[in-house]
């Protein structure tokens, strides 16, 4: 599985240890780091910004720059993919225009399944894509509850076989948490996890704190970066595993020691 770590990383030091030689997600909305994930990692890919934008109640309507700047990294050899801009809380139709209208090649687009939207479009992107990511919205907007597993477990319903492998790759918009991602059989997966929490002076206290920010980075990078998705999805048998499973969310494994909690994407 890919590590996306969500930049921009503050200071550029610890974004350096947190991607080089690694993977980054860079978002349209805070591009200004590019050219440090363009330097520093083996692969990185770009976000659309719209969760951002809808958080500030800015939803984006105008895709062109978004679409120019896409295309410019997608000349860039190591620009894996972009997610295809998406209407956070629009309807199927809404989010199936913007897909019709992506501009770049197939290969580089991974459209946006919505948590709340029908089961039927999940397979039908999963048909038509080779790479679909997964984003948390509505209802099951808060990763890791015990709802969010139950909708996530009737997707895996649909993309996976009889076995529990995945027939597209799956990408886990704001899923960097160990807890999450080392249940699902997700391709890649990002988060901001290191950038809110390397900032967080506090929660570093301790006989073995961290000298500064750079090490910080690196500690989180090499938590996260120790476990791995597994190649098959394992649907729990039980309404109490959902439960069980949802009380792993907090703290991660990747921060527990230092107090620290995944608070998701949204960059």
């Amino acid at each position: 599985m890919i590590h996306y770590h969500g930049l921009p990383i503050w200071p550029a030091t610890a974004a350096a240890a947190a991607v080089s030689a690694g993977h980054a997600f860079v978002s349209a909305e805070r591009p200004e780091q590019l050219g440090l994930a363009v330097e520093c990692c083996q692969s990185f890919a770009v976000d659309n910004g719209a969760f951002s934008s809808w958080k500030r109640g800015e939803p984006r309507t105008d895709w062109s720059e978004f679409y120019a700047w896409a295309g410019r990294c997608q000349r860039i050899p190591s620009c894996d993919f972009a997610v295809i801009p998406d209407v956070i809380d629009g309807t199927e139709a809404d989010n199936d225009s913007l897909i019709e209208e992506w501009p770049l090649p197939r290969w580089f687009g991974a459209p946006v399944w919505h948590m709340h939207e029908s089961l039927d479009r999940l397979e039908r992107l999963a048909a038509d894509w080779g790479r679909v990511c997964l984003g948390s919205s509505g209802d099951f907007a808060v990763v890791g509850t015990s709802a969010w597993w139950q909708r996530m477990a009737a997707a895996m319903d649909v993309v996976c076989d009889a076995d529990g492998r995945p027939g597209v790759r799956l990408h886990g918009l704001r899923m960097l948490n160990a807890a999450v991602f080392t249940r699902l059989p997700l391709a890649s997966a990002d988060s901001t996890n290191i950038a809110q929490n390397v900032p967080i002076d506090q929660a570093w206290r301790g006989t073995y704190t961290p000298p500064n920010k750079d090490a910080r980075a690196s500690i989180l990078r090499a938590r996260i970066e120790s476990n791995n998705a597994p190649e098959r999805w394992k649907k729990p048998e039980t309404s109490k595993q959902y439960d069980l499973l949802a009380g792993l969310i907090e703290p991660t494994a990747c921060a527990s020691s230092y107090g620290l909690f995944d608070q998701g994407s949204g960059v």
